[in-house]
This record gives C-alpha cells, structure tokens and sequence, in this order.
C-alpha cells in the first residue's frame, strides 16, 4: 500500500503537544499501567519461542521504565537502553531501573570494570528520529507506542535504520476496534447535540496495514496477530480517568480532556450526556453484569530486519552467496 499523507482522526504528529502529555501523565500513570505490563507479558511469551541472541537492545518509547528489568533478565549479556519523548516518564525509569550495587564494592577494581554499568540507559528522544547510530541495535522492542504517530510508515523507517541487518523488531500497538465503546458514545452526544462529529481518539492502524508497512521499509518475515482485551468499569467516571491518564485524548487541547464546545456551560452539558450514553452501555447479563466496557484491540508484531538489495546510492547489491543461483532464488 502507498502511505497516505493523511488519516481521518491522525492530525500532524505534534511532538511538543505528545510530550506535555506525557509529561503531565508521568506522576499518575503507574494507576494505569497495569494494561502496558499485561501487553508486555504476553509479548515476553512470544519472544520466547524466537531465537535471538543480540548484543544490545533498544527499548524505544520505554515510558516509566518497566519493561527494561524484564529484557535485562532475558538477555544479561546485552546491554538495554531506553529512550521516550518525555523527560518525566523518563525520570521515573531511572527511579524504577535504579539497581542495588552495594555488593560492588566487595569485588576486586578490575573485576567491577569487566562487570560493566548495569543501571539505567535510557536518554529523551522521539521514536520516529531516534537519537542513535545506523545499525546500533540487533533487538528493538516497543510495547504500547506506536499508535501516537500518524504514519507508523515513517517510524519503521527510522526503526529499521538502527537495527542491524538480521536484527528483530519486536512491537505491539493498538488496533481499530480500541476503545470503540468510547467512540460510540461521543458519536451518539455529537449528533443528539448537534456538534459537528470530530476525532476524539486515535484512528488506529489495521494490522494487516502494519504488515504492509513493514516489508516497504525493508523488514521481512512479519508476523502479526492481535486479540481483543476488554477492561470493565464500575462508573463512567472511572473509565473517562482512565483513558485520559493514558493520555489516549491526543486532540483535546483544554487541558481536561473536552474540548470547550459553546463555552463551559456547554462543554459540562456535553459531559453529562456522554456519562449517560457511557452508562447506557453498561453489561446487562454474563459475568460482566453492571459494568461497562473498555475494549483494546491489541496487535503484536515481529519482524527481521532484511539484506538490503540497494545501496545508498542505488546500487544494486549481490550477495557472494547467490552468484550462481538461479534468478528465482536470489532475494
């Protein structure tokens, strides 16, 4: 597919505004974080069945920090680094990942030198111009992220500029159906009220886009797959907290998460009836009775970083070991 300029509900990516977010967020997104640690279960599970040995990994977008223990667990010979756009979530990786070394000091110099730094590498930058070298990386690992910028196309570009040839990308993000129960909700106030119909969250990528997207920026053997997580909730209010201490209102510009429609008198008038249409949806039978609804379609991806076929100059490339092949073996 030809990546599209523009999508319905993906405003131009707006570093500044992302970080003030996420900045804002920093001090109350560990009552939320409960859904990016699942995601990053599930996603250790799945990496256990790939064989990779790399010699340093890049968690990009690591937010507060939680999942580089987990990677420092599964490769301790590998050196793992962070970097996210806020510098407060930031702040509170270096808090999380800060190691207990008191047993250093029993250790001979010489010796506590070849054991290397073991705490925090995490360092402020946008994922889509990742402060770090070509072919820095040989696992890149990003969980819960993507989805904040209008062209995942342009990511994987940059994703695949630091990652070593045969090197694994290893992602997950959030996928059409999320939070539909809160985009039907704001759709039934709009047209109840009259309010012209506007984005409220993310427009969410297809998975099968993201496949796409992947092998144009010189990734192969992508496997996607996805599964949908519903999170219930006792009262609308709850729900509405929680999706803003997300951060998943990246359109709303007053600072609450509305927008300010005819003023505050307005703007609390819409607010009640999106509390009402939240409630209307609230489960009537099954295990779930009276609660409602929060549904996140979670996609997980995995792909390799390919041989290139050109050069930088546009050359092509032929590799030593496919001279002699026939046409329809060479890659």
């Amino acid at each position: 597919m030809s990546p599209s300029p523009a999508r319905t509900g993906r405003p131009d990516y707006d570093t500044r505004h992302l970080r003030r977010i996420f900045d804002r967020r920093a001090a109350t997104f560990d009552d939320v974080a409960f859904l990016p640690r699942e995601i990053a279960q599930r996603m250790r599970e799945r990496l256990e069945y790939i064989k990779v040995n790399p010699a340093a990994v890049l968690d990009i977008a690591c937010g507060q920090g939680d999942d580089l223990p987990g990677l420092r667990e599964r490769f301790p010979e590998a050196p793992v680094f962070g970097t996210d756009l806020s510098l407060a979530m930031l702040r509170r990786a270096r808090e999380h990942d800060a190691p207990d070394t008191s047993w250093r000091r029993f250790l001979p110099a010489s010796v506590g030198r070849a054991l290397g730094s073991r705490g925090p590498r995490v360092v402020q930058g946008d994922f889509a111009e990742l402060p770090f070298a070509h072919d820095a990386f040989e696992l890149l690992w990003s969980n819960f992220a993507l989805h904040w910028h209008p062209r995942p196309d342009l990511v994987f570009g940059e994703w695949q500029r630091v990652l070593k040839v045969n090197g694994l990308l290893m992602f997950s993000t959030l996928g059409p159906d999320t939070l539909k129960e809160l985009r039907g909700a704001f759709a039934e106030v709009e047209a109840a009220h009259g309010v012209p119909t506007r984005a409220h969250v993310i427009d969410f990528v297809d998975m099968h886009d993201l496949g796409d997207m992947l092998v144009e920026n010189g990734f192969e053997i992508p496997v996607m797959d996805q599964e949908a997580l519903t999170i219930t909730y006792k009262t609308p209010e709850k729900l509405l907290a929680d999706v803003r201490r997300w951060g998943a209102y990246p359109f709303e510009r007053n600072g609450d998460g509305e927008r300010d429609h005819g003023g505050t008198h307005g703007a609390r008038r819409l607010h009640r009836a999106l509390v009402a249409a939240l409630e209307a949806r609230r489960c009537t039978d099954g295990p779930h009775a009276g609660t409602i609804p929060l549904t996140f379609e979670i996609i997980y991806g995995h792909a390799w970083k390919a041989v290139p076929r050109t050069t930088a100059e546009g050359h092509g490339i032929v590799r030593l070991e496919d001279i002699g092949r026939g046409p329809a073996r060479n890659r």
